[in-house]
């Protein structure tokens, strides 16, 4: 609670307690005055109401914030949540309608309990109740990141939201778990300038980057003040320099290995998250623009922006006939530099295609694309058509590309010369698809009988390759198995030659609990038809991946594809929005993006939509310790603002909360009101191309929590991008600020504000 806060508290119980005593008085001065002794006395003023809580879905993976909204709150209060939690929660109440509260970490469940759902009410005791859910992440352990020893005997592999970093024995299988803190996103490992190895582990909620020394197993890890949010690590370690990318601010940090000290920081596009190292260049990719950023390593200095453009090459998949209608790139997921070769290379679901005269609204095309760092131009892309590829391993000397598809379940061996080179030879790239075949007894989504036929995906779908390293000599290579929570070797000695071949199978831990959502797991990433669409293309982590595709129907235009993170509470659903519930969705959906080969089975959509249901927004990081928004908050574009007066603006003046009112800030969160098509005057549609797009004013108004990690904003993804030469570039990193300010009277009327007060209500709006 903020100072005023507090004494403002403070004055409002003084005031209550004078108010008491001054009835009491009056009844004695009534009394003695001679009034009837059997007078019925004044009814007693009604008492605290709680009317929500928010958000309603929530994770015991790390700690949450809860902002709790209710009538006469007074200081004093807790939330009580009921079983199987049972716990009492101090609140910070800021007036008689708001109060605050942070839902701590280490809420352990039952290991098979997917939720929970609890009751929430006020002590003490008082009207009104809300429920929460708590998703047990904190029991559903999940392989994202792998690295190696630089000795090559140890595989490190992260576990987000166990927050665990496991140490895996290759020769002998055996795994050893490591003290991570919280939440554990990107590692590297490497020699320093001593030629002692070392493992370095970033956190996404915790601001702390560890450091253990490899050569002295057990030890304590050293702890480095690093930023919090952070999805991307890359480090020199001749140079003692760690990069780390941030998705709080944006930004990435160059931080010294021997004290943490900061040596540079820069602004990069939203969401950061793949990096790599190229002579004294820094490339940095964007999940959220699909552009590749290429910073100088020394201070941070922008170098170029590496994004394709109209009449860019696409070899390979069916948007290679749309070239000239690319309009950008998308989300970069990996990337690896070849000092040899003068190239990067960079995994990515492809350019992206925009209106066109077939109306072809579909431009998913996995795949590899080409870079030229020194030039800083975009090659060409090699596409796939199939799956979606995630992990890239590179052996430079062998001249040989390692690209994990966890679409399919498979790992494609590509000729590296040959994809740099001449577009004949790129065509022949690919040389061999080694099949991931998941361990015995590994659930199936589907009938064995419905793999592998009518041009789909095998059982090998289920494994889910995310993640690869070589060895040192490479002649093997390591495949972290999301899916299976597994890891291949694979034999490389003979990649060139077609003739890599899996020879063991490591599992690392255990996760069958939590069955059905395993499933939907599944389900979420995998390409069943091979069409190269699936639920991750589309929303990375369940997150958003930026203007991603063209609609042909109901309407022909440009639409940005909208974040699933908490969305199970706001239907309806799909874009324009016209589903009711996640079962419909996924049944629709499910189906459209595999052609209907085959349509999901009643067992499917009941998976896929647990999963959905299940992916929480994450918590916020501009809130304090006790759960409350900070006093000030700054801005992306260096404003500051107050959040406190920024939400009497939102609930007042600004009007904001007629069509976004609390817990979820949206019409759509409750039955009576969701479902509007509301036209405000927010911009229709990208000026790209308009004569092929279909200009339908309204949409429906989206839940702002979270909106601080959202880029672009609005159907249109106007609040962001804009149009040059033919394609999107990027407008501005602070999206809420072009919602606010380019809104006439029907949106809010921003312009009636003050600068002092938009800043104040950007504000608040990141801290939802």
């Amino acid at each position: 609670m903020t100072g005023t806060a507090r004494k403002w508290g403070v004055v409002a119980a003084l005031g209550g307690t004078l108010a008491v005593a001054g009835v009491v008085a009056l009844r004695e001065r009534a009394s003695s005055s001679g009034a009837p002794s059997g007078a019925t006395p004044p009814a007693a003023s009604p008492g605290p109401r709680l009317v929500s809580v928010g958000p309603r879905l929530t994770s015991n993976e790390t700690s949450q914030p809860l902002s709790i909204y209710g009538e006469r709150l007074v200081p004093g209060l807790k939330l009580v949540l009921g079983p199987p939690l049972s716990r009492e929660l101090p609140l910070v109440v800021v007036d008689s309608g708001h109060a605050f509260a942070r839902l701590p970490a280490g809420l352990a469940l039952p290991d098979d309990l997917p939720q929970v759902v609890v009751e929430a009410r006020l002590s003490p005791p008082a009207e009104g109740s809300a429920r929460l859910t708590v998703v047990n992440d904190a029991a559903f352990p999940d392989l994202t990141a792998l690295a190696l020893s630089p000795d090559g005997r140890t595989l490190l592999i992260a576990s987000p939201p166990t927050d665990t970093v496991f140490a895996l024995d290759v020769e002998a299988g055996r795994v050893e778990r490591l003290a991570a803190g919280d939440g554990p996103s990107a590692l590297a490992t490497w020699k320093d300038a001593e030629g002692r190895p070392w493992l370095g582990v970033a956190h996404r909620y915790q601001p702390e980057l560890r450091l253990y020394a490899l050569d002295a197993p057990g030890s304590e890890p050293r702890v480095l003040p690093a930023p919090v949010g952070a999805h991307g690590l890359e480090v020199d370690g001749a140079r003692g320099v760690a990069f780390v990318a941030e998705h709080v601010r944006d930004r990435v940090h160059a931080l010294s290995l021997a004290d943490g000290a900061r040596k540079w920081s820069a602004a990069v596009d939203p969401n950061p998250r793949a990096l790599a190292r190229w002579k004294d260049l820094l490339a940095v990719g964007s999940l959220q623009t699909g552009q590749l950023e290429l910073l100088r390593q020394t201070d941070g200095t922008p170098v170029a922006t590496v994004v394709p453009g109209p009449g860019v090459s696409i070899l390979g998949g069916h948007t290679e006939p749309f070239r000239e209608q690319v309009m950008g790139g998308k989300a970069p997921r990996a990337l690896v530099a070849s000092e040899r070769l003068g190239r990067l290379f960079m995994s990515s679901l492809g350019p992206n295609v925009g209106p066109n005269p077939k109306r072809m609204e579909v431009s998913a095309n996995s795949g590899v694309a080409v870079v030229d760092p020194a030039r800083g131009d975009y090659v060409r892309h090699r596409g796939f058509g199939a799956g979606v590829t995630e992990g890239l391993a590179l052996d430079d000397a062998a001249g040989l590309l390692y690209a994990a598809d966890i679409g399919i379940g498979r790992v494609r061996v590509l000729d590296a010369r040959a994809l740099a080179g001449a577009e004949k030879a790129a065509r022949g790239a690919v040389l061999q698809e080694i099949v991931m075949t998941p361990p015995p007894g590994t659930p199936r989504i589907r009938p064995a009988a419905d793999f592998s036929t009518k041009g789909r995906a095998g059982e090998e779908l289920h494994s889910g390759p995310r993640a690869l390293v070589l060895s040192p000599d490479g002649a093997t290579l390591y495949v972290l198995n999301r899916l299976t929570r597994t890891v291949a070797v694979v034999d490389v000695r003979e990649a060139r030659a077609g003739r890599a071949r899996v020879v063991r199978q490591l599992p690392v831990v255990e996760g069958r609990a939590q069955a059905k959502r395993r499933l939907g797991q599944v389900l979420y990433y995998v390409d069943l038809g091979r069409t190269g669409i699936t639920c991750d293309g589309c929303h990375i982590e369940g997150h958003t991946g930026g203007v991603f595709y063209e609609k042909m129907r109901p309407n022909n235009r440009i639409y940005r594809s909208t974040t699933a993170l908490g969305s199970r509470d706001t239907p309806p659903y799909f874009t324009p929005a016209s589903h009711p519930d996640l079962a419909d969705t996924a049944r629709f959906v499910g189906g459209r993006n595999r052609f209907h080969n085959p349509d999901p089975s009643p067992e499917e959509v009941e998976a896929l939509s647990l999963f959905n249901a299940l992916l929480p927004t994450p918590p916020n990081p501009f809130r304090g310790a006790d759960g409350a928004p900070l006093e000030t908050v700054e801005l992306p574009d260096g404003g500051v603002g107050r959040p406190a007066r920024g939400r009497e603006l939102f609930e007042g003046q600004g009007r904001c909360v007629e069509c976004h009112p609390a817990p979820l800030y949206t019409l759509d969160q409750d039955p009576a009101t969701r479902g509007q098509y509301l036209d405000v005057g927010t911009p229709v549609a990208l000026p790209l191309r308009l004569e092929q797009q279909d200009l339908v004013t309204g949409a429906a108004p989206p839940s702002l929590v979270g909106a601080w990690d959202v880029w672009p904003m609005l159907t249109s993804a106007t609040a962001g991008y804009a149009v040059k030469d033919g394609r999107l570039v990027v407008d501005t990193r602070f999206p809420l600020r072009a919602v606010l300010e380019s809104s006439g009277p029907r949106h809010g009327d921003a312009r009636s504000l003050t600068p002092e007060e938009r800043d104040d209500l950007l504000a608040f709006l990141l801290t939802l």
